[in-house]
């Protein structure tokens, strides 16, 4: 008899623990879901200059999951606005680079011209490729300004490869993947012009 009831106790005070638990993460679950938002949010946008727009990117998502480009795909994108006009597009691109997937975020403004450009996720060789992850990073603010005609499509390339551009030390290949996604990026959005800043009928 008295085991039956300590099996029971422990029963009851398992349910309780396990009620409590799923309660509290129930509480909990909007001021996480808050404050994981936040930092997707700072991640995200801080690229775009301070006061260059006044939405929330995040609320105008673009439909480019799982876009197949020449060398990289885009996951997805944003669009950012100031007044009611389209300032920014922010996309989401990864490419293959040495050691494997780089994702990378892309900031375009209305002109097409390159705003910003930055490392979200990588795996490549520590102190060679891996050195493009360094924020801020001043290779990578080396393409600001540029735009698909500036220098040109044969110009995104590689010094070595008859193209424009200097490479990170040591990393060739991890260079030429960078390179490639943004050039990507800049041709998409150079065709798609309309349908991204929302000019599209």
């Amino acid at each position: 008899m008295k085991r039956s009831l300590s099996v029971l106790s422990l029963a009851i005070i398992a349910v309780l623990c396990a009620g409590t638990t799923y309660l509290v993460q129930q509480a909990l679950a909007p001021r996480v879901g808050a404050e994981q938002r936040l930092i997707e949010s700072r991640n995200l946008l801080d690229m775009l200059p301070a006061g260059s727009y006044d939405n929330q990117p995040l609320d105008q998502p673009l439909a480019l999951k799982g876009v197949a480009l020449a060398n990289s795909t885009l996951l997805g994108g944003y669009r950012a606005t100031l007044g009611g006009k389209p300032a920014a597009i922010i996309l989401l691109s990864r490419v293959i680079g040495y050691e494997g997937a780089i994702d990378l975020l892309i900031v375009i403004d209305s002109q097409g011209r390159l705003l910003g450009i930055k490392t979200l996720k990588q795996g490549e060789t520590q102190g060679l490729g891996g050195m493009i992850a360094t924020h801020p990073n001043p290779w990578l603010a080396g393409f600001i300004g540029r735009s698909r005609g500036d220098p040109g499509d044969s110009g995104w390339a590689l010094k070595k490869d008859q193209g424009q551009f200097d490479q990170l030390a040591g990393a060739t290949i991890t260079s030429r993947a960078v390179i490639s996604a943004t050039h990507d990026a800049l041709r998409y959005f150079d065709e798609h012009r309309p349908q991204l800043i929302g000019n599209a009928p």
